[in-house]
């Protein structure tokens, strides 16, 4: 062909290209201008809002309460008052009794009245104190590693760190029991995603046989304590087999620092591991810390990328200094008072034992903070917490669809504050209640169907 019929040709092409393109641009029939364009969809016909109104009719049906969003009526330690009637508390995340510690409401007061109540920015623009570098090098410490970073929102920490790092060319292998924020930054980093039975390694390594080959970067992502379950991973394997296969591992340690451990290091001192075996720890200062927020702790060059390029660190204001202040000063109680997570561990011991000589199913929780008492129907679960507050025990259910179908439990959050009694009475009104409730064969009638939303 000459050189003046392949311009010919390749003009032609472009023409035709830039009609179709037009033509796709244009209005369809009865879309134009002056046409009637569909209503947008009101929020009560969205398929997850008639989910939770066929839930409450549910409820109703049974004499069931709903059961959150319960008010306290000032601090929620050991024991807190809800309805004006105080009651015993075992739905609070304050493990080692810090959120009320005078110290540590010292130390946000003196940051308020130095700082004020906000930064006021982003840590790029205007939200940098002291008091936020000083919190970051005690995290560090705290793990023996280089670097660390605090965050505004755990949540944020996990969904933008794992959203960040993995990208649709990578792997991202998980344990099933994995938090929402977890799930999250998978989803926002369009990483291939493959989930392995909860703790078991064999799974785990059959998928990395089966797909490691095929993409660039893999993470591997579990928890130092799961918060449904109440058990801890297998550090040593989960790092032989990141070795074995070219991976990085990710823990996150939300409830673990200060409830896992002699001294409350985390699941690095439980499983006796070198911290720097494990590329990245992630954790909450939401729980044990008193505060706030979410942290970052690992190499200098991982913190270096993550401040410079995660969502939710550069966009975001930074952590308020009171709440940065108060985290520093509870981790400072941490290291200093061991004798406190020993508390906790008795009390978490005493609970399992007591629970166990009652016929309680705990399921493979170990003396960590967290007990679930597996009852198994969502409906039980609501009823039972229910007639525990009407008993003066707060505890709360976890129900369907946050774990499967017949998983439902209470979940009892542990405390250092916690005395034998209030535990013993706590066990004790459970097996009561649940015991009146199975004798009435209360929600075992209903169709599973029911729950098929």
């Amino acid at each position: 062909m000459t050189r003046s019929g392949q311009e010919h040709d390749d003009v032609l092409a472009a023409a035709r290209l830039a009609a179709q393109r037009r033509k796709s641009r244009e209005p369809v029939a009865g879309q134009g201008p002056g046409a009637q364009w569909p209503a947008a969809i009101p929020f009560e016909q969205l398929a997850d809002y008639r989910s939770l109104e066929r839930i409450r009719e549910i409820g109703a049906a049974m004499d069931v309460q709903q059961p959150f969003f319960r008010l306290h009526d000032g601090h929620a330690a050991s024991t807190s008052v809800i309805n004006g009637r105080e009651v015993l508390n075992f739905a609070s995340y304050d493990y080692l009794g810090l959120n009320t510690d005078p110290r540590v409401s010292e130390a946000a007061k003196q940051a308020i009245d130095r700082y004020g109540v906000s930064p006021s920015g982003s840590r790029l623009v205007a939200g940098c104190r002291p008091v936020h570098d000083d919190l970051e090098a005690a995290l560090a410490r705290h793990y023996g590693l280089p670097a660390a970073m605090v965050f505004v929102s755990g949540h944020s920490t996990n969904a933008s760190t794992i959203g960040y790092l993995m990208g649709e060319n990578d792997l991202v292998l998980y344990d099933s029991l994995s938090h929402n924020s977890i799930q999250v930054g998978m989803k926002l980093s369009g990483a291939a995603r493959r989930s392995f039975a909860h703790n078991d390694m064999e799974a785990l390594e059959t998928l990395l046989i089966e797909n490691r080959a095929q993409f660039r970067n893999a993470l591997i992502i579990v928890e130092g304590l799961y918060s449904m379950d109440g058990d801890i991973p297998p550090l040593d394997r989960l790092i032989a087999l990141k070795r074995k296969y070219g991976c990085w591992l990710m823990v996150d340690e939300a409830h673990a620092i200060g409830c896992v451990g002699a001294t409350g290091k985390g699941s690095f001192e439980a499983c006796g591991i070198n911290p720097a075996d494990v590329d990245i720890w992630m954790g909450t200062l939401s729980k044990t810390l008193a505060s706030t927020g979410g942290y970052i702790v690992g190499s200098l060059p991982l913190i270096d990328l993550l401040r410079a390029h995660a969502s939710g660190y550069v966009y975001s204001v930074a952590l308020a200094p009171a709440l940065a202040a108060s985290a520093l000063r509870a981790l400072e109680i941490l290291a200093a008072e061991p004798a406190r997570v020993r508390r906790l561990q008795d009390n978490c011991a005493l609970f399992l034992r007591l629970s166990a000589q009652a016929g309680l199913d705990t399921g493979s929780a170990g003396p960590f903070a967290i007990v679930p008492v597996l009852v198994g129907d969502s409906l039980l679960a609501a009823k039972l917490s229910e007639r525990l507050l009407m008993r003066g025990v707060n505890v709360l259910p976890v129900m369907f669809p946050v774990v499967p179908m017949q998983g439902a439990r209470l979940r009892f959050f542990l405390s250092a504050l916690h005395s034998e009694l209030q535990i013993a009475t706590a066990v004790a009104t459970t097996v009561e209640e649940l015991a009146r409730l199975r004798s009435a064969d209360f929600g075992r009638a209903l169709p599973l169907a029911v729950f098929n939303l």
